[in-house]
Protein backbone atom coordinates (compact mmCIF):
# COMPACT_ATOMS: atom_id res chain seq x y z
CA UNK A 1 0.00 0.00 0.00
CA UNK A 2 2.78 2.39 0.92
CA UNK A 3 4.59 1.54 -2.30
CA UNK A 4 1.49 2.31 -4.33
CA UNK A 5 1.07 5.66 -2.58
CA UNK A 6 4.72 6.61 -3.16
CA UNK A 7 4.49 5.58 -6.81
CA UNK A 8 1.33 7.64 -7.26
CA UNK A 9 2.97 10.69 -5.71
CA UNK A 10 6.04 10.33 -7.93
CA UNK A 11 3.85 10.04 -11.02
CA UNK A 12 1.87 13.07 -9.90
CA UNK A 13 5.00 15.14 -9.43
CA UNK A 14 6.44 13.87 -12.69
CA UNK A 15 3.34 14.83 -14.60
CA UNK A 16 3.67 17.05 -17.64
CA UNK A 17 2.65 20.13 -15.67
CA UNK A 18 4.97 19.24 -12.79
CA UNK A 19 8.03 18.79 -15.01
CA UNK A 20 7.18 21.93 -16.95
CA UNK A 21 6.98 23.90 -13.70
CA UNK A 22 10.35 22.53 -12.55
CA UNK A 23 11.96 23.61 -15.81
CA UNK A 24 10.38 27.04 -15.43
CA UNK A 25 11.76 27.35 -11.89
CA UNK A 26 15.20 26.34 -13.18
CA UNK A 27 14.95 29.07 -15.83
CA UNK A 28 14.11 31.64 -13.14
CA UNK A 29 17.09 30.64 -11.00
CA UNK A 30 19.53 30.60 -13.92
CA UNK A 31 18.43 34.07 -15.07
CA UNK A 32 18.32 35.85 -11.71
CA UNK A 33 20.92 34.17 -9.51
CA UNK A 34 23.92 36.50 -8.97
CA UNK A 35 22.69 38.61 -11.87
CA UNK A 36 25.43 41.17 -11.26
CA UNK A 37 28.18 38.53 -11.00
CA UNK A 38 30.10 40.06 -13.90
CA UNK A 39 30.80 43.67 -14.72
CA UNK A 40 28.75 45.26 -17.43
CA UNK A 41 29.81 44.48 -20.98
CA UNK A 42 31.07 47.47 -22.99
CA UNK A 43 27.66 47.87 -24.68
CA UNK A 44 25.74 47.33 -21.46
CA UNK A 45 27.57 50.19 -19.79
CA UNK A 46 26.67 52.54 -22.65
CA UNK A 47 23.01 51.46 -22.62
CA UNK A 48 22.79 51.86 -18.85
CA UNK A 49 24.45 55.29 -19.05
CA UNK A 50 21.96 56.56 -21.64
CA UNK A 51 19.11 55.21 -19.50
CA UNK A 52 20.54 56.99 -16.46
CA UNK A 53 20.79 60.26 -18.40
CA UNK A 54 17.19 59.83 -19.55
CA UNK A 55 16.15 59.41 -15.92
CA UNK A 56 18.24 62.24 -14.45
CA UNK A 57 18.19 64.78 -17.29
CA UNK A 58 15.09 63.79 -19.25
CA UNK A 59 17.05 63.76 -22.50
CA UNK A 60 16.91 61.14 -25.22
CA UNK A 61 16.96 61.21 -29.01
CA UNK A 62 17.10 58.16 -31.26
CA UNK A 63 20.50 57.22 -32.65
CA UNK A 64 20.50 54.06 -34.82
CA UNK A 65 24.02 53.17 -33.65
CA UNK A 66 22.52 52.41 -30.23
CA UNK A 67 19.30 50.81 -31.54
CA UNK A 68 15.73 51.64 -30.62
CA UNK A 69 14.36 53.68 -27.72
CA UNK A 70 12.25 51.10 -25.87
CA UNK A 71 15.08 49.60 -23.81
CA UNK A 72 16.21 53.04 -22.58
CA UNK A 73 12.75 54.00 -21.36
CA UNK A 74 12.17 50.62 -19.72
CA UNK A 75 15.58 50.66 -18.04
CA UNK A 76 15.16 54.26 -16.89
CA UNK A 77 11.84 53.26 -15.37
CA UNK A 78 13.50 50.38 -13.52
CA UNK A 79 16.19 52.75 -12.23
CA UNK A 80 13.49 55.11 -10.99
CA UNK A 81 11.74 52.30 -9.12
CA UNK A 82 14.66 50.31 -7.72
CA UNK A 83 17.76 52.47 -8.06
CA UNK A 84 20.48 52.54 -10.71
CA UNK A 85 22.78 49.51 -10.56
CA UNK A 86 24.08 46.67 -12.70
CA UNK A 87 21.59 44.26 -11.18
CA UNK A 88 18.57 46.49 -11.76
CA UNK A 89 19.69 47.20 -15.33
CA UNK A 90 19.59 43.49 -16.10
CA UNK A 91 16.27 42.66 -14.41
CA UNK A 92 13.99 43.18 -17.44
CA UNK A 93 16.19 41.20 -19.90
CA UNK A 94 16.31 38.40 -17.31
CA UNK A 95 12.54 38.49 -16.89
CA UNK A 96 11.90 38.40 -20.64
CA UNK A 97 14.37 35.56 -21.09
CA UNK A 98 12.60 33.61 -18.33
CA UNK A 99 9.15 34.14 -19.83
CA UNK A 100 10.16 32.34 -23.03
CA UNK A 101 9.57 29.06 -21.19
CA UNK A 102 5.91 29.59 -20.16
CA UNK A 103 5.20 31.08 -23.60
CA UNK A 104 5.60 27.56 -24.98
CA UNK A 105 2.46 26.49 -23.14
CA UNK A 106 -0.08 28.32 -25.36
CA UNK A 107 1.57 26.76 -28.43
CA UNK A 108 1.19 23.35 -26.81
CA UNK A 109 -2.46 24.03 -25.91
CA UNK A 110 -3.25 24.72 -29.56
CA UNK A 111 -1.74 21.37 -30.56
CA UNK A 112 1.30 22.61 -32.47
CA UNK A 113 3.61 20.92 -29.95
CA UNK A 114 2.98 17.71 -28.07
CA UNK A 115 3.99 17.13 -24.45
CA UNK A 116 7.43 15.69 -25.23
CA UNK A 117 8.20 18.49 -27.68
CA UNK A 118 7.07 21.12 -25.20
CA UNK A 119 9.16 19.75 -22.34
CA UNK A 120 12.33 19.35 -24.38
CA UNK A 121 11.90 22.80 -25.98
CA UNK A 122 11.40 24.26 -22.47
CA UNK A 123 14.56 22.48 -21.27
CA UNK A 124 16.58 23.85 -24.19
CA UNK A 125 15.28 27.39 -23.61
CA UNK A 126 16.02 27.11 -19.90
CA UNK A 127 19.64 25.87 -20.10
CA UNK A 128 20.89 26.99 -23.53
CA UNK A 129 24.23 28.81 -22.97
CA UNK A 130 23.29 31.65 -25.31
CA UNK A 131 19.74 31.96 -23.98
CA UNK A 132 20.97 32.16 -20.39
CA UNK A 133 24.02 34.34 -21.07
CA UNK A 134 22.18 36.96 -23.11
CA UNK A 135 19.12 36.93 -20.84
CA UNK A 136 21.51 38.21 -18.16
CA UNK A 137 22.60 41.01 -20.50
CA UNK A 138 21.34 44.57 -21.00
CA UNK A 139 20.87 44.44 -24.76
CA UNK A 140 17.92 44.51 -27.15
CA UNK A 141 18.03 40.85 -28.14
CA UNK A 142 16.11 39.41 -25.14
CA UNK A 143 13.40 41.98 -25.91
CA UNK A 144 13.21 40.96 -29.58
CA UNK A 145 13.11 37.23 -28.80
CA UNK A 146 10.28 37.81 -26.33
CA UNK A 147 8.27 39.94 -28.77
CA UNK A 148 8.87 37.35 -31.49
CA UNK A 149 7.31 34.66 -29.30
CA UNK A 150 4.37 36.92 -28.42
CA UNK A 151 3.82 37.69 -32.11
CA UNK A 152 3.91 34.00 -32.97
CA UNK A 153 1.36 33.12 -30.31
CA UNK A 154 -0.88 36.05 -31.24
CA UNK A 155 -0.97 34.97 -34.90
CA UNK A 156 -1.66 31.34 -34.02
CA UNK A 157 -4.52 32.32 -31.75
CA UNK A 158 -5.89 34.88 -34.19
CA UNK A 159 -6.37 32.33 -36.95
CA UNK A 160 -7.60 29.75 -34.43
CA UNK A 161 -10.09 31.94 -32.53
CA UNK A 162 -10.50 34.83 -35.02
CA UNK A 163 -10.76 37.40 -32.24
CA UNK A 164 -9.74 41.04 -32.73
CA UNK A 165 -7.83 41.08 -29.44
CA UNK A 166 -5.24 38.72 -30.90
CA UNK A 167 -4.73 41.02 -33.87
CA UNK A 168 -4.16 43.86 -31.40
CA UNK A 169 -1.70 41.70 -29.45
CA UNK A 170 0.19 41.00 -32.68
CA UNK A 171 0.21 44.73 -33.47
CA UNK A 172 1.56 45.54 -30.01
CA UNK A 173 4.31 42.92 -30.38
CA UNK A 174 5.30 44.38 -33.76
CA UNK A 175 5.23 47.97 -32.49
CA UNK A 176 7.29 47.20 -29.40
CA UNK A 177 9.71 45.07 -31.42
CA UNK A 178 10.16 47.81 -34.01
CA UNK A 179 10.81 50.23 -31.14
CA UNK A 180 13.54 47.95 -29.82
CA UNK A 181 15.89 46.89 -32.59
CA UNK A 182 16.27 47.20 -36.34
CA UNK A 183 16.23 43.43 -36.97
CA UNK A 184 12.54 43.04 -36.08
CA UNK A 185 11.59 43.50 -39.77
CA UNK A 186 13.41 40.22 -40.51
CA UNK A 187 10.99 38.43 -38.19
CA UNK A 188 7.99 40.25 -39.66
CA UNK A 189 8.97 39.40 -43.25
CA UNK A 190 9.53 35.71 -42.47
CA UNK A 191 6.26 35.40 -40.56
CA UNK A 192 4.39 37.39 -43.20
CA UNK A 193 5.71 35.31 -46.08
CA UNK A 194 4.73 32.05 -44.41
CA UNK A 195 1.33 33.43 -43.53
CA UNK A 196 0.73 34.26 -47.20
CA UNK A 197 1.68 30.68 -48.09
CA UNK A 198 -0.78 29.30 -45.53
CA UNK A 199 -3.59 31.50 -46.80
CA UNK A 200 -2.90 30.84 -50.48
CA UNK A 201 -2.77 27.06 -49.99
CA UNK A 202 -5.98 27.06 -48.00
CA UNK A 203 -4.37 25.90 -44.76
CA UNK A 204 -5.81 28.89 -42.93
CA UNK A 205 -8.70 31.16 -43.79
CA UNK A 206 -8.85 34.91 -43.38
CA UNK A 207 -11.65 35.98 -41.01
CA UNK A 208 -14.44 37.98 -42.60
CA UNK A 209 -13.31 41.10 -40.73
CA UNK A 210 -9.60 40.62 -41.41
CA UNK A 211 -9.25 44.03 -43.12
CA UNK A 212 -10.50 45.84 -40.01
CA UNK A 213 -8.33 43.71 -37.73
CA UNK A 214 -5.26 44.27 -39.89
CA UNK A 215 -5.86 48.01 -39.92
CA UNK A 216 -6.24 48.11 -36.14
CA UNK A 217 -3.08 46.05 -35.65
CA UNK A 218 -1.07 48.24 -38.01
CA UNK A 219 -2.38 51.44 -36.39
CA UNK A 220 -1.42 50.15 -32.96
CA UNK A 221 2.07 49.13 -34.16
CA UNK A 222 2.67 52.47 -35.86
CA UNK A 223 1.31 54.37 -32.88
CA UNK A 224 3.62 52.60 -30.44
CA UNK A 225 6.64 53.19 -32.67
CA UNK A 226 5.70 56.86 -33.14
CA UNK A 227 5.45 57.43 -29.39
CA UNK A 228 8.85 55.92 -28.64
CA UNK A 229 10.81 57.25 -31.63
CA UNK A 230 9.46 60.75 -31.06
CA UNK A 231 10.67 60.50 -27.44
CA UNK A 232 7.05 60.83 -26.31
CA UNK A 233 6.57 63.90 -28.48
CA UNK A 234 9.84 65.68 -27.62
CA UNK A 235 11.25 64.99 -31.11
CA UNK A 236 8.28 64.72 -33.51
CA UNK A 237 10.59 64.93 -36.53
CA UNK A 238 11.80 61.41 -35.76
CA UNK A 239 8.38 59.95 -36.55
CA UNK A 240 8.95 60.51 -40.26
CA UNK A 241 12.58 59.58 -40.73
CA UNK A 242 13.74 57.24 -37.95
CA UNK A 243 13.38 54.28 -40.30
CA UNK A 244 15.43 56.08 -42.99
CA UNK A 245 18.19 56.83 -40.48
CA UNK A 246 18.18 53.17 -39.42
CA UNK A 247 18.47 51.93 -43.01
CA UNK A 248 21.28 54.36 -43.83
CA UNK A 249 23.28 53.52 -40.71
CA UNK A 250 22.99 49.75 -40.84
CA UNK A 251 23.56 49.63 -44.58
CA UNK A 252 26.80 51.49 -43.97
CA UNK A 253 27.72 49.09 -41.14
CA UNK A 254 26.98 46.12 -43.41
CA UNK A 255 29.25 47.47 -46.13
CA UNK A 256 31.96 48.48 -43.67
CA UNK A 257 31.85 45.13 -41.82
CA UNK A 258 33.12 46.87 -38.71
CA UNK A 259 32.68 43.61 -36.82
CA UNK A 260 32.91 41.29 -39.78
CA UNK A 261 33.22 37.56 -40.06
CA UNK A 262 32.67 34.71 -42.53
CA UNK A 263 29.14 33.63 -43.53
CA UNK A 264 29.54 30.53 -41.34
CA UNK A 265 30.35 32.64 -38.25
CA UNK A 266 27.19 31.60 -36.40
CA UNK A 267 27.59 27.95 -37.35
CA UNK A 268 30.86 28.01 -35.40
CA UNK A 269 29.05 29.49 -32.40
CA UNK A 270 26.41 26.77 -32.59
CA UNK A 271 29.16 24.14 -32.58
CA UNK A 272 30.86 25.83 -29.64
CA UNK A 273 27.81 26.30 -27.42
CA UNK A 274 24.66 24.70 -28.81
CA UNK A 275 25.95 21.49 -30.41
CA UNK A 276 23.15 19.16 -29.18
CA UNK A 277 20.47 21.56 -30.44
CA UNK A 278 22.26 21.94 -33.79
CA UNK A 279 22.59 18.17 -34.27
CA UNK A 280 18.99 17.49 -33.23
CA UNK A 281 17.82 20.24 -35.61
CA UNK A 282 19.66 18.53 -38.46
CA UNK A 283 18.00 15.25 -37.48
CA UNK A 284 14.66 17.05 -37.32
CA UNK A 285 15.06 18.40 -40.84
CA UNK A 286 15.85 14.94 -42.20
CA UNK A 287 12.93 13.46 -40.27
CA UNK A 288 10.63 16.06 -41.76
CA UNK A 289 11.90 15.50 -45.29
CA UNK A 290 11.65 11.71 -44.75
CA UNK A 291 14.15 10.75 -47.43
CA UNK A 292 13.40 6.97 -47.29
CA UNK A 293 9.73 7.69 -48.04
CA UNK A 294 10.68 10.02 -50.90
CA UNK A 295 13.01 7.38 -52.36
CA UNK A 296 10.27 4.74 -52.03
CA UNK A 297 7.76 6.98 -53.80
CA UNK A 298 10.24 7.72 -56.56
CA UNK A 299 10.92 4.03 -57.10
CA UNK A 300 7.18 3.28 -57.12
CA UNK A 301 6.51 5.94 -59.73
CA UNK A 302 9.44 4.71 -61.80
CA UNK A 303 8.16 1.15 -61.59
CA UNK A 304 4.66 2.15 -62.65
CA UNK A 305 6.06 4.20 -65.49
CA UNK A 306 8.21 1.27 -66.66
CA UNK A 307 5.23 -1.11 -66.62
CA UNK A 308 2.92 1.18 -68.63
CA UNK A 309 2.54 0.04 -72.25
CA UNK A 310 3.91 2.48 -74.76
CA UNK A 311 2.69 3.02 -78.34
CA UNK A 312 3.27 -0.11 -80.37
CA UNK A 313 2.66 -3.82 -80.20
CA UNK A 314 2.57 -4.07 -76.43
CA UNK A 315 0.03 -1.31 -76.26
CA UNK A 316 -2.19 -2.96 -78.85
CA UNK A 317 -2.09 -6.27 -76.93
CA UNK A 318 -2.99 -4.56 -73.72
CA UNK A 319 -5.96 -2.83 -75.33
CA UNK A 320 -7.55 -6.05 -76.70
CA UNK A 321 -10.84 -6.83 -75.03
CA UNK A 322 -10.94 -3.60 -73.11
CA UNK A 323 -14.03 -1.54 -73.83
CA UNK A 324 -13.50 2.06 -74.71
CA UNK A 325 -14.41 4.45 -71.91
CA UNK A 326 -14.77 8.15 -72.46
CA UNK A 327 -11.97 10.05 -70.72
CA UNK A 328 -13.18 12.45 -68.02
CA UNK A 329 -12.92 16.10 -68.92
CA UNK A 330 -9.71 17.74 -67.65
CA UNK A 331 -10.00 19.64 -64.38
CA UNK A 332 -9.72 23.32 -65.02
CA UNK A 333 -7.26 24.91 -62.60
CA UNK A 334 -8.57 27.86 -60.66
CA UNK A 335 -7.20 31.14 -61.98
CA UNK A 336 -5.11 33.19 -59.62
CA UNK A 337 -7.52 36.10 -59.83
CA UNK A 338 -10.44 33.89 -58.77
CA UNK A 339 -8.34 32.40 -55.97
CA UNK A 340 -7.35 35.86 -54.77
CA UNK A 341 -10.99 37.00 -54.70
CA UNK A 342 -11.92 33.88 -52.78
CA UNK A 343 -9.17 34.44 -50.21
CA UNK A 344 -9.94 38.10 -49.68
CA UNK A 345 -13.61 37.32 -49.15
CA UNK A 346 -12.75 34.73 -46.52
CA UNK A 347 -14.13 31.90 -48.64
CA UNK A 348 -12.77 28.65 -50.01
CA UNK A 349 -12.26 25.25 -48.51
CA UNK A 350 -9.89 24.75 -45.57
CA UNK A 351 -7.41 21.92 -45.93
CA UNK A 352 -6.97 19.65 -42.94
CA UNK A 353 -3.40 19.84 -41.69
CA UNK A 354 -1.16 17.98 -39.29
CA UNK A 355 -0.53 20.86 -36.88
CA UNK A 356 2.75 19.56 -35.53
CA UNK A 357 4.10 18.87 -39.00
CA UNK A 358 2.95 22.24 -40.32
CA UNK A 359 4.54 23.99 -37.34
CA UNK A 360 7.75 22.06 -38.03
CA UNK A 361 7.64 23.17 -41.68
CA UNK A 362 7.29 26.76 -40.55
CA UNK A 363 10.11 26.42 -37.99
CA UNK A 364 12.46 24.92 -40.61
CA UNK A 365 11.79 27.77 -43.03
CA UNK A 366 12.06 30.32 -40.21
CA UNK A 367 15.39 28.82 -39.12
CA UNK A 368 16.86 28.59 -42.63
CA UNK A 369 15.80 32.11 -43.63
CA UNK A 370 17.11 33.55 -40.36
CA UNK A 371 20.44 31.78 -40.72
CA UNK A 372 20.70 32.99 -44.32
CA UNK A 373 19.88 36.59 -43.37
CA UNK A 374 22.42 36.77 -40.56
CA UNK A 375 25.05 34.95 -42.61
CA UNK A 376 24.66 37.71 -45.22
CA UNK A 377 24.57 40.69 -42.84
CA UNK A 378 28.09 42.09 -42.51
CA UNK A 379 27.87 42.86 -38.79
CA UNK A 380 28.73 39.59 -37.01
CA UNK A 381 28.18 39.71 -33.25
CA UNK A 382 27.45 36.77 -30.93
CA UNK A 383 24.13 37.99 -29.51
CA UNK A 384 22.48 37.79 -32.95
CA UNK A 385 22.63 34.00 -32.64
CA UNK A 386 19.50 34.18 -30.45
CA UNK A 387 17.32 35.00 -33.45
CA UNK A 388 18.52 31.84 -35.18
CA UNK A 389 18.55 29.67 -32.08
CA UNK A 390 14.87 30.17 -31.23
CA UNK A 391 13.50 28.56 -34.44
CA UNK A 392 16.30 25.96 -34.30
CA UNK A 393 14.99 24.76 -30.94
CA UNK A 394 11.55 24.19 -32.49
CA UNK A 395 13.13 22.22 -35.34
CA UNK A 396 15.24 20.20 -32.90
CA UNK A 397 12.16 18.93 -31.05
CA UNK A 398 10.30 17.74 -34.16
CA UNK A 399 9.05 14.12 -33.95
CA UNK A 400 10.14 13.89 -30.33
CA UNK A 401 9.78 10.19 -29.56
CA UNK A 402 10.59 8.87 -26.10
CA UNK A 403 13.96 7.61 -27.35
CA UNK A 404 14.80 10.94 -28.93
CA UNK A 405 13.70 12.78 -25.78
CA UNK A 406 16.05 10.67 -23.66
CA UNK A 407 18.88 11.51 -26.06
CA UNK A 408 17.96 15.21 -25.92
CA UNK A 409 17.94 15.26 -22.11
CA UNK A 410 21.28 13.42 -21.94
CA UNK A 411 22.80 15.76 -24.52
CA UNK A 412 21.63 18.73 -22.44
CA UNK A 413 24.48 17.95 -20.05
CA UNK A 414 26.74 19.61 -22.64
CA UNK A 415 24.48 22.68 -22.64
CA UNK A 416 24.46 22.87 -18.84
CA UNK A 417 28.25 22.61 -18.58
CA UNK A 418 28.80 25.29 -21.22
CA UNK A 419 26.07 27.48 -19.71
CA UNK A 420 27.65 27.47 -16.26
CA UNK A 421 31.06 28.12 -17.81
CA UNK A 422 30.06 31.19 -19.81
CA UNK A 423 27.45 32.66 -17.44
CA UNK A 424 28.75 31.88 -13.97
CA UNK A 425 32.55 31.96 -14.18
CA UNK A 426 33.51 35.03 -12.12
CA UNK A 427 36.83 35.48 -13.95
CA UNK A 428 37.62 36.49 -17.54
CA UNK A 429 36.96 33.65 -20.02
CA UNK A 430 38.47 33.11 -23.46
CA UNK A 431 35.19 32.66 -25.34
CA UNK A 432 33.77 34.22 -28.54
CA UNK A 433 30.45 34.75 -26.76
CA UNK A 434 31.93 37.62 -24.72
CA UNK A 435 32.78 39.82 -27.74
CA UNK A 436 34.26 42.87 -25.97
CA UNK A 437 33.60 42.17 -22.30
CA UNK A 438 34.91 44.52 -19.65
CA UNK A 439 37.56 42.70 -17.66
CA UNK A 440 37.26 41.75 -14.02
CA UNK A 441 40.67 43.49 -13.67
CA UNK A 442 38.68 46.71 -13.53
CA UNK A 443 37.55 45.92 -10.00
CA UNK A 444 41.12 46.62 -8.88
CA UNK A 445 41.14 49.82 -10.93
CA UNK A 446 37.90 50.85 -9.23
CA UNK A 447 39.57 50.42 -5.85
CA UNK A 448 42.37 52.75 -6.98
CA UNK A 449 39.84 55.34 -8.17
CA UNK A 450 37.71 55.05 -5.05
CA UNK A 451 40.73 55.82 -2.87
CA UNK A 452 41.63 58.91 -4.95
CA UNK A 453 40.33 62.47 -4.87
CA UNK A 454 41.36 63.48 -8.41
CA UNK A 455 41.64 61.15 -11.41
CA UNK A 456 42.81 61.97 -14.94
CA UNK A 457 41.53 59.82 -17.84
CA UNK A 458 44.13 60.51 -20.54
CA UNK A 459 42.73 58.14 -23.18
CA UNK A 460 39.69 57.80 -25.40
CA UNK A 461 39.21 54.22 -24.20
CA UNK A 462 37.42 54.94 -20.95
CA UNK A 463 34.15 52.99 -21.01
CA UNK A 464 32.67 51.75 -18.67
CA UNK A 465 33.96 54.49 -16.31
CA UNK A 466 31.18 57.02 -17.05
CA UNK A 467 28.62 54.44 -15.90
CA UNK A 468 30.46 53.27 -12.81
CA UNK A 469 31.35 56.87 -11.83
CA UNK A 470 28.11 58.74 -12.36
CA UNK A 471 26.27 61.29 -10.30
CA UNK A 472 28.25 62.62 -7.36
CA UNK A 473 31.16 60.27 -8.12
CA UNK A 474 31.66 61.78 -11.58
CA UNK A 475 33.26 64.97 -10.24
CA UNK A 476 36.53 63.26 -9.29
CA UNK A 477 37.20 62.14 -12.90
CA UNK A 478 38.62 64.49 -15.56
CA UNK A 479 38.23 63.10 -19.11
CA UNK A 480 40.91 64.33 -21.50
CA UNK A 481 40.12 61.61 -24.09
CA UNK A 482 43.76 61.61 -25.20
CA UNK A 483 47.27 61.59 -23.84
CA UNK A 484 48.18 65.03 -22.47
CA UNK A 485 51.48 66.62 -21.53
CA UNK A 486 53.18 65.58 -18.31
CA UNK A 487 53.01 69.19 -17.11
CA UNK A 488 49.21 69.00 -17.34
CA UNK A 489 49.26 65.90 -15.15
CA UNK A 490 51.58 67.47 -12.59
CA UNK A 491 49.71 70.75 -12.47
CA UNK A 492 46.45 68.91 -11.96
CA UNK A 493 47.80 67.19 -8.87
CA UNK A 494 46.04 63.94 -9.81
CA UNK A 495 46.12 60.97 -7.47
CA UNK A 496 45.51 58.52 -10.33
CA UNK A 497 46.23 58.81 -14.06
CA UNK A 498 44.81 56.31 -16.55
CA UNK A 499 46.19 55.91 -20.09
CA UNK A 500 46.02 53.40 -22.95
CA UNK A 501 49.07 51.14 -22.90
CA UNK A 502 49.71 51.90 -26.59
CA UNK A 503 49.88 55.66 -25.94
CA UNK A 504 51.21 56.22 -22.45
CA UNK A 505 54.04 57.74 -20.42
CA UNK A 506 57.25 55.79 -19.84
CA UNK A 507 57.17 57.04 -16.26
CA UNK A 508 55.63 59.79 -14.19
CA UNK A 509 57.65 61.23 -11.33
CA UNK A 510 56.10 60.33 -8.01
CA UNK A 511 53.80 57.65 -9.48
CA UNK A 512 53.91 53.85 -9.70
CA UNK A 513 52.50 52.13 -12.77
CA UNK A 514 50.38 48.97 -13.13
CA UNK A 515 48.90 47.48 -16.30
CA UNK A 516 45.35 46.12 -16.31
CA UNK A 517 43.01 44.71 -18.92
CA UNK A 518 40.20 47.10 -19.80
CA UNK A 519 38.24 44.63 -21.94
CA UNK A 520 38.97 41.42 -23.79
CA UNK A 521 37.79 39.07 -26.55
CA UNK A 522 38.49 35.67 -28.07
CA UNK A 523 41.52 35.89 -30.38
CA UNK A 524 41.48 33.54 -33.35
CA UNK A 525 45.09 34.41 -34.18
CA UNK A 526 46.25 33.34 -30.74
CA UNK A 527 44.40 30.02 -30.90
CA UNK A 528 44.26 29.05 -34.59
CA UNK A 529 47.02 26.43 -34.25
CA UNK A 530 45.26 24.63 -31.39
CA UNK A 531 41.56 24.82 -32.22
CA UNK A 532 40.75 21.19 -31.30
CA UNK A 533 42.61 21.55 -28.01
CA UNK A 534 40.86 24.85 -27.37
CA UNK A 535 37.42 23.33 -28.06
CA UNK A 536 37.80 20.86 -25.21
CA UNK A 537 39.85 22.93 -22.76
CA UNK A 538 38.46 26.44 -23.45
CA UNK A 539 41.72 28.01 -22.40
CA UNK A 540 44.45 29.90 -24.22
CA UNK A 541 45.27 33.54 -24.76
CA UNK A 542 42.62 36.13 -25.48
CA UNK A 543 42.98 39.50 -27.10
CA UNK A 544 42.62 42.56 -24.91
CA UNK A 545 42.72 46.33 -24.71
CA UNK A 546 44.94 47.35 -21.80
CA UNK A 547 45.19 50.44 -19.68
CA UNK A 548 48.01 51.69 -17.50
CA UNK A 549 47.17 53.11 -14.10
CA UNK A 550 49.62 55.55 -12.51
CA UNK A 551 49.04 55.88 -8.78
CA UNK A 552 50.68 58.66 -6.78
CA UNK A 553 53.15 57.47 -4.21
CA UNK A 554 52.31 58.88 -0.75
CA UNK A 555 54.82 61.58 0.13
CA UNK A 556 56.02 61.87 -3.48
CA UNK A 557 56.68 65.13 -5.38
CA UNK A 558 53.75 67.46 -5.92
CA UNK A 559 53.14 70.30 -8.32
Amino acid sequence: MKTAVVTARIRERLSFEGIFLLIFLAAIILRFYTLDLKLFHHDEAIHAWFSYKLLTEGTYIYDPMYHGPLRYYVTAGMFALFGDSDLVGRLIPALLGTLLVPLLYPIYRLGYLDKKQTLVAALFLAVSPNMVYFSRFLRDDPFIIFFTMVLLIALLYYFERQKTRYALLAGAAVGLGMSTMENMPIVILIFGAYLLYLVWTGKVRLPTRWVRDLALGVLLAVGIAAVFYSSFGAHPEMVLDWWLRAIEHWTAMHQMQRLGGPPYFYILLFILYELPILLLAIVGVFQFINIPALVSQWRERKSRHAGTPEDGEGAEEAEEGVPEVAAPPPIQPQGWRDRLREILSGGGEIRLIDRQKEFARFAIIWMLLSMTAYAYIGEKVPWLILHQLLPMIFVAVYAMTTKKAVVAVAASIFLVVMMFHVAFTPADINEPIVQVQNSEDLREVFREINAADRVAIATENYWPLPWYYRGENASKLSYYSQKVSESTIYSGDYDVVITHDADTYPTLDGYVKETYRLNYWFSYEENKDRLIEYYFLRDGKSGSRNIEVFSKVPGGPTA
